[in-house]
């Protein structure tokens, strides 16, 4: 699915969920469904949380032991805080706690009403850190949440033990496009028209949760497929999953688009915002370790290579990049193995370095 170079594919399925063999009829939809909530409310009850700050009701997960070392992660653009749900029980037995969290318009944290940025995103995520009594931990985040993690650490740097940056926060985001050529800029430009269907997917509403569910339902992955269901809410008389949410990044056709590359503070605050982080500022004086997850592919629609070996290079001691090639954007997903391994590996190095990880009293 091509729409927009910040959409992420969703996991529909999770590892540590064996609760319905893939049957080879059509399944029963509406006892899929019923089954489905049921576990979901169950799996909401022991992880889910929510959190009310200054900007929003914001919903996140958590995993594992409280008194271990915290990660918080933020999310890519259309998929939510069930992210790295298949990767949980690794983290956990590990010695990780980890959060995971729903920012706006994702998952079951709504659009605030008043104006916010990536920024308040960030924000956001201080207060949950307040509210769960944690003065520092491992920020990471894909994509979106990439930016949003830089954004925490420019933010708040003495509440930051390492970053985590998932192709996104390492690189500004307008760069790759102000290199182009005139020409083929606009090309790229006419080629961020959603494809045929997509509206169909994200955009529609329903007459209840069951439908929405069922439209996300991936029938060959078989399963329940229960965290769909984060992603479906109620607005008015409807449920709908990520409908008005293109919009809100400013994104829902070519030309919001090229107003955000060459005019973007012509465009409305939190799809501007993605293009006013700037690591090479934020950066400068890095004092803590990062963990850059670089794809490179010939169609990679984030080229940050060179960017991110220049960045590495200047901080050799504290940046680690692991180059993925042949993965155009989405690491976890498509390489989960290695995206695990070298996770696991990066926090050990952390660990080792006798970094310690405080609660507040």
């Amino acid at each position: 699915m091509k729409i927009l170079f910040l959409l992420t594919c969703l996991s529909l399925t999770l590892t540590n969920s064996k609760l319905m063999a893939q049957s080879r009829t059509a399944p029963d939809m509406e006892q899929l469904y019923t089954e489905a909530n049921s576990s979901y409310r169950k799996f909401e009850s022991i992880h889910g949380g929510y959190v009310q700050t200054d900007n929003v009701l914001m919903h996140y997960l958590c995993w594992g032991n409280p008194k271990n070392t915290p990660l918080i992660w933020s999310h890519g653009s259309f998929s939510h805080s069930y992210e790295l749900a298949d990767l949980a029980r690794l983290l956990t037995d590990g010695g990780y706690y980890l959060i995971a969290v729903d920012y706006y318009g994702h998952g079951q944290t709504p659009v605030p009403e008043k104006e916010v940025s990536l920024y308040n995103s960030a924000d956001d995520i201080r207060v949950l850190m307040d509210s769960l009594k944690i003065d520092q931990a491992i920020i990471g985040g894909f994509s979106r949440g990439g930016y949003i993690a830089a954004a925490f650490y420019q933010s708040y740097p003495e509440r930051v033990k390492a970053l985590i940056l998932e192709d996104g926060g390492s690189v500004a985001f307008n760069t790759f496009n102000h290199r182009m050529s005139e020409e083929a800029l606009e090309i790229k430009i006419k080629s961020m028209a959603p494809e045929q269907g997509v509206s169909s997917i994200y955009e529609a509403s329903f007459d209840s949760p069951a439908a929405a569910y069922q439209s996300l339902y991936d029938k060959s992955a078989g399963g329940l497929q229960f965290e769909l269901l984060n992603i479906v809410k109620r607005k008015g008389n409807q449920w709908i999953t990520y409908a008005g949410l293109n919009d809100f990044f400013c994104m829902k056709d070519d030309q919001q688009f090229k107003s955000l590359v060459l005019k973007p503070n012509n465009s409305p605050l939190y799809g501007a915002s993605i293009t006013m982080v700037q690591p090479k500022i934020i950066f400068r004086n890095l004092h803590i370790p990062l963990l850059i997850l670089d794809p490179v592919a010939d169609h990679d629609p984030m080229p940050f290579e060179k960017d991110n070996i220049a960045l590495a290079n200047q901080f050799p001691g504290l940046i680690t990049r692991i180059e993925f090639a042949g993965i155009e954007h989405n690491i976890h997903y498509e390489k989960p193995a290695q995206f695990s391994q070298e996770l696991l590996k990066f926090l050990g190095i952390v660990q080792k370095q006798g970094l310690s990880f405080s609660k507040k009293k």
